[in-house]
């Protein structure tokens, strides 16, 4: 239900749409830059870095019109149709925005494969190619497709104006092409262009999602709207993005540096936006100590070198979106690290490589290599243990605040690391809108290391970013050492308490369920790789890390079909084993499994009041 303060807003907000798009400026301000290192200094630092080697073979790829985009490669034909779906092959008229119906897979095709490509942060990339190796045909690649861009995208016109974040985004990319290329540049398309960009900081004034979608939404736009106003000496696009901004970073982060979303990517990327805006206008003491906060967390997800993609992934990233997306997370903690001088990171040059030298120029000397430690994030309902080569991140409150949009159901979920290598993992996101069937499946409870009751979610899907009905959660013990957690999810008149214990070198999981009535119980565990069965109740996962079931349980593993699926990026899915364990029984009932390196042949008991493994046993 719309409030009357909403609906306001709303109708003068249309109102000074339709006077943009009817009268449009025909001139824009002088384009001044962004507070930025020098690109020369940068490129000089970075000839024959191990940045280059990985940016050139790519900056071929896109010269040559093979577009990495997503899970996808795309390859246009002569002149890019900037409206088109490559992917499902449809295309939009240049139409008034607000007659685009871009939910509409049907008509428009999936809107975000086209709102990927026209972020233009593959043109970027081209323009820091140019810069490392002086070839002029780099630039003129980026001059002939922002000219065809232009005249396929007239102010307010078409599918490409309907979302304001992706006005955002292809704001920031061209201020980093104007940063990187802008003197490279052609005088006649330069003056053209830099009324376009003018045009962008008007629609998105106009256009931000105070009401739509105040999250990460509306943290780019702010972001944008901010670094327009510095590029163009406009203070009224410069308070009104950093005052959002500082709003935002104390709204959406909660106490223990956890982004509200509860998806890790999301984090990653809210993190992002937040230190690019510190970087061009310094900020207080209290955002940069929220700033820290979020550092901290990514680095307890993270520290690995791979983050886990807990909740929703949507293959975006603020700044070059190339390369292995578990592996991103590195270059937003050297950056961190450099801008803040005491925030944790790898301590790797690479890592420096890929944002902090091109946002701050940083001297390797402000590596920070941090150690890590089991940890609880009790706001964000995040535990993990880190013990010698055994990592866990285990998640409780899986549901972020109002609808949940970006939470997967997998409450009670855990991943796991052993010696350096990937054995249980969240399988993903894979899609939005192009498959409701696979969006559902990949944020179902299924497809977590959790259990399911009766074949049921924790919640029920309301759209494809909406829940209703979640689950209540709540860590009801954790211990440091010896390392113990035990959490507890209500949902749908009945009760699943999970106690994850480290002891012995193993990691030994109970699931109790309560309740009434008789009901099918499953358990699911999601492989990062091969496994194979080495007896009855005994699967070998990767790592050289072996399942041990309790006994009276049907083992089943599936590569493919309902849940044997992981998403390494978002529009692509691959088959991938899991272990479904499942039984019927009678409420209230016990489960059972240890995941060890060790196994002998003994068969994994439920005794009143401890689980007994050959001569090991705990006290549960």
């Amino acid at each position: 239900m719309r409030t009357l303060a909403e609906i306001a807003f709303r109708v003068r907000q249309e109102a000074s749409n339709l006077q943009l798009f009817l009268r449009p400026p025909r001139e824009a301000p002088k384009l001044a830059g962004l507070p930025l290192p020098d690109p020369g200094r940068i490129a000089a630092r970075l000839d024959g870095s191990e940045f280059e080697a990985r940016l050139m073979p790519l900056a071929e790829q896109i010269l040559a019109r093979r577009i990495p985009l997503l899970g996808y490669e795309i390859r246009p034909q002569g002149e890019i149709r900037w409206r088109r779906d490559y992917v499902h092959d449809r295309e939009t008229e240049a139409v008034y925005f607000r007659t685009i119906p871009y939910l509409d897979l049907a008509r428009v095709g999936d809107h975000k494969i086209i709102w990927e490509l026209n972020r233009h942060q593959h043109l970027v990339a081209l323009a820091q190619a140019g810069l490392l190796s002086g070839r002029a045909e780099f630039f003129d690649e980026i001059s002939g497709q922002l000219d065809s861009w232009m005249a396929q995208n007239p102010l307010s016109r078409g599918i490409n104006w309907a979302s304001a974040l992706e006005v955002a985004f292809r704001s920031l990319s061209w201020l980093w092409i104007h940063h990187l290329a802008g003197d490279r540049l052609p005088a006649p398309f330069a003056e053209r262009w830099r009324l376009a960009l003018f045009h962008h900081g008007c629609f998105l004034e106009r256009n931000l999602s105070v009401y739509f979608s105040p999250n990460t939404h509306l943290q780019g736009e702010a972001l944008a709207l901010h670094a327009l106003g510095l590029a163009f000496g406009v203070d009224a696009w410069r308070s009104r993005g950093r005052a959002l901004m500082r709003q935002m970073i104390r709204d959406h982060v909660d106490p223990d540096g956890a982004h509200f979303e509860r998806s890790s990517y999301y984090h990653l990327y809210a993190l992002d936006m937040f230190l690019l805006h510190a970087v061009l206008e310094p900020p207080d003491e209290e955002y940069l100590t929220v700033l820290k906060r979020m550092a901290r967390y990514l680095w307890a997800l993270a520290g690995s070198g791979t983050l886990p993609l807990l909740g929703d992934d949507d293959g975006g990233r603020l700044f070059h979106p190339f390369g292995e997306r578990s592996t991103f997370a590195r270059a937003t903690l050297a950056a961190c690290a450099a801008f803040t001088g005491d925030t944790p990171s790898h301590g790797e040059l690479r890592d420096e490589e890929e944002i902090a030298a091109w946002w701050l120029g940083t001297p390797a000397a402000k590596r920070n290599p941090a150690s890590r430690a089991s940890e609880l994030f009790a706001h964000a309902g995040t535990v993990t243990l880190v013990e010698g080569d055994t990592e866990i991140i285990a998640l409780v409150h899986a549901f972020a605040r109002g609808r949940a949009g970006h939470s997967h159901a997998h409450s009670l979920h855990f991943t796991l690391r052993h010696n350096g290598q990937d054995v249980l993992i969240d399988p993903g996101t894979y899609t939005y809108l192009s498959d409701p069937q696979w969006r559902d499946r990949f944020r179902g409870t299924a497809m977590h290391n959790t259990v399911s009751i009766d074949g049921q979610a924790q919640a029920d899907p309301s759209g494809p970013f909406a829940w209703s009905h979640p689950p209540v959660t709540e860590i009801v013990e954790w211990n440091k050492s010896p390392w113990r957690l035990h959490a507890r999810c209500r949902y749908r008149g009945l009760t699943h308490d999970r106690k994850i214990f480290w002891a012995d070198g193993a990691v030994w999981v109970l699931d109790d369920f309560s309740g009434a009535g008789r009901h099918t119980l499953e358990q699911f565990w999601h492989s990062a790789g091969p496994v194979e069965r080495d007896a009855d109740d005994v699967v070998r996962l990767p790592g050289d890390m072996r399942l041990i079931i309790g006994s009276g349980a049907a083992i089943e593993i599936e590569e493919g079909g309902a849940y044997g699926w992981r998403s390494p990026v978002f529009g692509k899915k691959l088959p991938c084993p899991v272990v479904r364990v499942r039984m019927e029984a009678e409420l209230p009932w016990r489960m059972a499994a240890v995941i060890d390196s060790r196994c002998e042949g003994d068969a994994l008991l439920i005794e009143p009041g401890r689980l007994l493994l050959g001569s090991r046993a705990i006290e549960i």
